[in-house]
């Protein structure tokens, strides 16, 4: 079944956070689309130096939930910042979880989840700076390379690419889970 799935990002994003993944759910012959509040083209982060520009498919504004199968989020330090002050991008991510679409994020990717007021009694992880932040905000973290709790499939760094593809992937071809209210 062909799968469409959204990558929500913005200026700052850990390249590699979202290329790895991306090549890896279209390596499934599914559709991916780069979602952002900008339009035009966004700034990657390449380790310690930015990156390359990488097209926009759709605005904030013009995507809409219901038309994809699942939510990545790739980390980076300056994107999920900027993504959890944007309303827009927090109701975005809320609508996947309501819904019970699959959603991945790494790194620091799940800072914008934290804004979205969905980790509550989740199993998690993530950057360990953030771990804190996930805790306070009634998460269950685990230092381990990827964890899933039910559709949610996070991980802690780049490193851990491999087998947050794969758990994404997987997550993805299960569906929907229960939704998150």
């Amino acid at each position: 079944m062909k799968k469409k799935i959204a990558i929500l990002a913005t200026n700052g994003f850990e390249e590699i956070e979202l290329t790895s993944p991306r090549k890896a759910l279209e390596k499934e012959g599914w559709k991916t689309e780069i979602v952002s509040p900008e339009s035009g083209s966004i700034k990657a982060w390449a380790s310690t130096e930015w990156g390359k520009l990488h097209p926009v498919d759709k605005t904030l504004r013009e995507a809409h939930h219901s038309d994809y199968d699942a939510l990545v989020l790739p980390g980076g330090v300056i994107n999920p910042d900027q993504l959890r002050t944007n309303t827009a991008a927090v109701q975005f991510v809320q609508h996947f979880f309501e819904k019970g679409k699959p959603v991945a994020a790494i790194c620091h990717g799940p800072q914008t989840l934290i804004s979205a007021q969905v980790v509550a009694g989740r199993k998690m992880t993530s950057y360990p700076s953030i771990k804190q932040d996930l805790i306070n905000a009634g998460a269950e973290w685990y230092d381990k390379e990827v964890v899933v709790d039910k559709g949610l499939v996070t991980s802690r760094k780049p490193d851990d690419l491999p087998a947050f593809n794969k758990k994404m992937i997987e997550e993805i071809k299960e569906g929907k889970h229960d939704p998150v209210r």
